[in-house]
């Protein structure tokens, strides 16, 4: 944006007005946000940036017409110039244009549509305040991003027109429906579809009357119109029977690039013998291909070349028409495919309907009809379970009625509705359409990929790093290896195709989440929705925390607050359908998305920093003491010299124990071969069943803790110790789980010390389980659920490398090795030829 004019800090000089050849006013000082402009224009770019740029440019409520309740607008503010609808709209798309460096959009292209993301929005909102005197919020843009309606934003003016699509009073050509159907002729004010070259100036030539009455802009009724609209593009749809009811050997697949998309085209490749066509936006087969690779890299999924023979990538546009193919493609694919898989969809939770359409309900339409021109197709739709998003719905069945539309506050709701609600339609002139609908689409369960911009997502993030929760009925939300696996069991089963089905897997409670928490050593309040909603906003204006900015600013926008309200205030979905499909094919059921299952992506979301993993230098979540007494001596001599430790052992979390088994180690060591004084630990740690049950040095040791600690003198000299704790059959247990065998040495070089310790008899109870302490900012429940987990925790660890050297030994007895009927087998063989020997020597 670097050509655009401007005007240094303080700089007061007056910009011609093409109308009267005079200036425009001044800008006024208190509004003047230049240097915000200039923050975006010179700022960094990249995703990286994105999130950062969000947080920090939070506009003020715009000023607009002063509008009376009685009389309407009374005229523009002092000091901002008097635009008509016209010229504001032409003057949008100039600096659109110029933004996204697109040569031709006119004042009905919505800009999302064009390209435009979340930060050129921010760009865009900066452009128009700096050098048109135009300040729009970045809600007015999300909800509908079409220059027009911008313009009429800006001026209070009422819509002139339902249908955006049918420039009729002009004459200008109408641009054919997603499906093929034809617009629906509708009433439309003059249009102004003159394009804009980057970098023109259009400024006012025309002023609103200050008398003239404008109703307030009604964007729900404007959606409802356009909802109906839309629908009634099905009716246009052809007619078709029904697809031949066998697996489908060539499938059309849309989104492949994104999260559910790109592990669903994994799974047809592995569960099936398709071959899959992957309709991708690129200009070229090439470009293509590679946003298909780079997509499935950012999610952990292969690209090799077993999976390039047997996909084609073919470049298109789901919300163009007849998806931007040419006919001898569009006919190709009709005549040829078997199965149509719809997965593609713009997931915004601030974009309005207008905004979310063209991809969300028309792109679905087209391939609808796709699915009912040439062979017969089924239609398999991925939709969501947003359908039921009405707040107070009392059920969500896969066979109830879902939410009524005019109840739905969110654009991409109502877009999921509408999809829903046209192909029920196409389902009475023929079509197969099967609906797929998950709830919260959350982390693969073994290789951590995860959506961030899956509302779950945000809202676990949340909770973990602020450590506070809304009140939640229930959360209905699957892993995406789950929801993937049965979705592609459904397409490639005729006999499952043209139902519904609810792929939200098992349902977590409040209380199931907070005690996952809980056990994690992760203290979390809860909260009633609008109190956690004022606390959860509060703490992102008080501390922004750049990875929350997604969240942040879904909870800022009104229609936001009614997904995510609706969400954590819904019932349990249920999916009797689904679960008999699952145990009829022998699918993996659905199960909790609980602690454990989380855990992968638990650690991915806290390396890209959306939450925060306990660190050992954080405060112990639980500790005790540990006394050890023995004798060392010489490394290669007879242990003579008594030694003693004092030892305080600790744990950062529950996960510290689960994901890597070790314990943190703190205290000091008295042995005057060391040193006279005691010897500090600086650094320290325990690995619980360092080999999982290997012998030590194969024999017949079994390791079951190891220790190794970083020592330091008070004459400042480094020093290492390590220790074994091990355990024999046959030997007594009690005595092996006390006794550490150590050896020790100058920092750097090869043990001089070796011996043996043992915790006494008496210390062993009234220190590591009497005096177990846990942090005293948690309540009496929770410090007792820390002191039980950690108990029950390392009772099983300690008691399976225990027996584990008796289960060898036994196995050892016995000879069940895996080579022992083969050698009773050769012994066998043996004995009947030397018998055979003896007998004919006896002859």
């Amino acid at each position: 944006m670097g050509h655009h004019n401007r005007r240094k800090r303080g700089d007061n000089r007056m910009n011609p007005s093409p109308e009267t050849g005079g200036d425009v006013p001044a800008r006024h000082h208190e509004v003047d946000r230049q240097h915000e402009g200039e923050l975006i224009e010179s700022g960094p770019r990249g995703s990286a940036a994105i999130a950062g740029l969000l947080a920090r440019f939070q506009p003020p409520a715009a000023p607009r017409q002063s509008v009376d309740s009685t009389n309407g607008p009374q005229g523009p503010v002092s000091g901002t110039p008097a635009w008509g609808l016209e010229q504001l709209a032409k003057a949008i798309v100039s600096k659109a244009a110029a933004l996204l460096d697109i040569k031709e959009i006119d004042t009905e292209t919505d800009l999302f549509d064009a390209g435009a993301t979340s930060v050129d929005a921010v760009r865009l909102v900066a452009v128009l305040d700096r050098e048109l005197n135009v300040r729009l919020s970045l809600d007015d843009v999300f909800a509908d991003a079409r220059p027009r309606r911008l313009a009429q934003r800006w001026l209070g003016s009422p819509t002139k027109h339902p249908l955006p699509e049918a420039p009729a009073a002009t004459g200008a050509p109408v641009a054919p429906a997603a499906t093929g159907a034809p617009e629906l002729p509708v009433a439309s004010a003059p249009s102004a579809t003159t394009t804009a070259s980057p970098g023109t100036d259009i400024m006012p030539t025309e002023t609103v009357a200050p008398d003239e009455t404008l109703p307030v802009l009604d964007d729900h009724a404007e959606d409802l119109a356009l909802i109906m609209a839309d629908l009634a593009r099905a009716d246009q749809l052809p007619w078709c029977g029904d697809p031949e009811p066998v697996p489908p050997r060539r499938v059309l697949l849309t989104g492949a690039t994104g999260f559910l998309g790109g592990h669903m085209l994994l799974d047809l490749l592995r569960h099936s013998d398709a071959h899959v066509v992957c309709l991708v936006r690129g200009d070229t087969v090439q470009d293509a291909e590679r946003r298909l690779a780079e997509g499935l890299a950012g999610f952990s999924l292969p690209w090799s070349a077993e999976i390039r023979r047997r996909v084609t990538v073919l470049p298109g546009d789901l919300r163009q028409p007849r998806l931007g193919l040419t006919d001898e493609q569009w006919e190709l694919l009709a005549n040829e495919l078997d199965s149509v898989v719809s997965v593609a969809a713009a997931v915004d939770f601030l974009r309005g309907y207008p905004s979310l359409r063209r991809t969300n309900v028309l792109g679905v339409l087209t391939l609808a009809e796709l699915a009912m021109t040439g062979r017969p197709k089924p239609l398999h739709h991925i939709s969501s379970i947003a359908v039921f998003n009405e707040i107070g719905i009392a059920s969500m069945g896969e066979d109830d009625p879902v939410a009524h539309v005019d109840r739905l506050t969110a654009g991409y709701d109502k877009s999921k509705w509408a999809a829903e609600a046209a192909l029920r339609r196409a389902r009475d002139r023929g079509l197969k359409a099967t609906f797929l609908r998950p709830g919260g689409i959350v982390g693969h369960t073994r290789t951590g990929a995860y959506n961030p911009h899956d509302i779950n997502t945000g809202l676990f993030s949340a909770i973990s790093r602020y450590r506070v929760a809304p009140k939640i009925n229930y959360s209905n939300s699957a892993p995406v290896d789950w929801v993937s696996r049965v979705a592609t069991a459904v397409i490639c089963e005729p006999s499952g195709w043209g139902q519904n089905y609810h792929l939200t897997g098992r349902p977590d409670t409040l209380t199931e989440m907070v005690r996952d928490q809980e056990l994690g050593g992760l203290n979390v309040r809860v909260m009633a929705w609008d109190v956690w909603l004022k606390d959860f906003l509060a703490r992102c204006e008080s501390d922004p925390v750049p990875e929350l900015e997604f969240m942040a600013r879904v909870l800022r926008n009104p229609a936001g607050q009614k997904i995510v309200e609706a969400s954590v205030t819904a019932p349990m979905a249920t999916g009797e359908r689904t679960e008999a499909f699952v145990a009829r094919h022998k699918l993996p059921p659905p199960a909790r998305y609980d602690a454990q299952a989380r855990l992968k992506s638990y650690e991915r979301m806290a390396r890209d920093g959306l939450v925060i993993l306990p660190h050992r230098d954080d405060p112990p979540h639980l500790w005790f003491r540990e006394t050890m007494r023995g004798k060392v001596g010489p490394a290669d001599g007879k242990p003579d010299t008594h030694c003693s430790f004092a030892l305080t052992l600790s744990i950062a979390s529950m996960y510290q124990l689960v994901q890597h088994r070790t314990i943190d180690v703190r205290g000091t060591v008295s042995c005057s071969l060391l040193h006279p004084d005691p010897l500090t630990v600086d650094d320290g740690e325990i690995w619980v069943r360092p080999h999982e049950g290997v012998p030590h040095r194969h024999g017949l040791d079994h390791p079951l803790l190891r220790y190794r600690l970083a020592l330091r003198d008070s004459d400042g000299n480094g020093w290492w110790l390590e220790g074994w704790k091990t355990a024999r059959a046959r030997f007594d247990y009690m005595k092996q789980a006390r006794t550490l065998t150590i050896r020790a040495g100058r920092e750097g070089e090869p043990a001089s010390l070796a011996g043996t310790m043992r915790v006494p008899k008496k210390s062993y109870k009234r220190e590591q389980i009497d005096g177990i302490r846990v942090n005293p900012t948690l309540s009496m429940r929770e410090q007792r659920i820390a002191k039980l987990a950690w108990l029950t925790w390392f009772s099983a660890q300690l008691g399976q490398g225990l027996l584990e050297p008796t289960l060898r030994a036994g196995a050892e007895l016995l000879d069940l090795r895996p080579d022992a009927i083969d050698l009773d087998k050769d012994r066998y063989q043996a004995k009947l030829k030397q018998w055979e020997k003896d007998r004919k020597h006896l002859r």
